[in-house]
């Protein structure tokens, strides 16, 4: 039986906060760990150099977009705490200012005048800080930041995403490695585009022409590097 409840579960919007993390995470680590190999494949004719920056790329890259993530949100979070702190102030000292802003909400978003203050006094009464955390700032549940699930989906996801193309560093050729890395890269983020397009129900081949066009510049980009160098490691 569909309630209110439950109605909402199986939206997309459900998903955006880790999904964004997800999605970052991976497609960086593909496309970082790539270009990094790519760059000294380029200027190399031995395997081990070309190993030892990709792991070391995907240790530094994982961790860095876990920390990074982590106080990226953390910062929103507090920014959160802090409005919400204000408003609990303003509730307490000017509760008329704070209803007549609450009707002017609802009244913007379609409500006649009389019926958007009525409105706006049924809701102050039942939780106050909780309509206007919502209404007035604009968090709720669904937006509302996770540092620590961003961060490990994040640190994570940019993990799975680099051993990829480590595992490309590995088996494949030296001779020609660059190629090797750049064919299986495109099939990576071709994968990825296609599975976040779906997860997120959006169009899968605008993600996935989104996430291959910019793969293709920073591996191209990287590549001109190690050429330019022309150093033989």
């Amino acid at each position: 039986m569909i309630t209110i409840d439950n109605y909402l579960d199986s939206h997309y919007i459900h998903r955006s906060n880790w999904l964004r993390a997800a999605v970052l995470g991976a497609n960086d680590g593909i496309i970082s760990v790539s270009s990094l190999a790519i760059g000294v494949a380029a200027a190399s004719s031995t395997r081990e150099p070309i190993v030892l920056a990709t792991v070391a790329g995907l240790v530094a890259g994982a961790l860095s977009m876990a920390a990074g993530e982590y106080v990226s949100v953390s910062s929103q979070t507090d920014t959160e705490k802090a409005d919400i702190e204000r408003e609990i102030k303003e509730l307490k000292e000017m509760p008329e200012e704070e209803l007549t802003i609450l009707a002017q909400i609802y009244e913007k978003r379609g409500l006649k005048k009389e019926t958007a203050r009525q409105v706006a006094i049924e809701l102050t009464e039942k939780d106050a800080l909780g309509t206007h955390i919502r209404d007035e700032l604009g968090i709720n549940e669904i937006s509302q930041a996770n540092p620590i699930q961003a961060a490990f989906a994040s640190g994570a996801s940019f993990t799975v995403g680099g051993v990829l193309p480590l595992l490309v560093v590995l088996f494949a050729t030296v001779k020609g490695m660059e190629y090797w890395l750049y064919g299986f890269t495109l099939i990576f983020l071709i994968i990825l585009g296609a599975t976040s397009a779906k997860t997120g129900g959006s169009s899968i081949k605008k993600a996935i022409l989104r996430i291959t066009i910019w793969g293709t510049i920073a591996m191209v980009l990287s590549a001109l590097v190690g050429y330019l160098f022309g150093v033989n490691i």
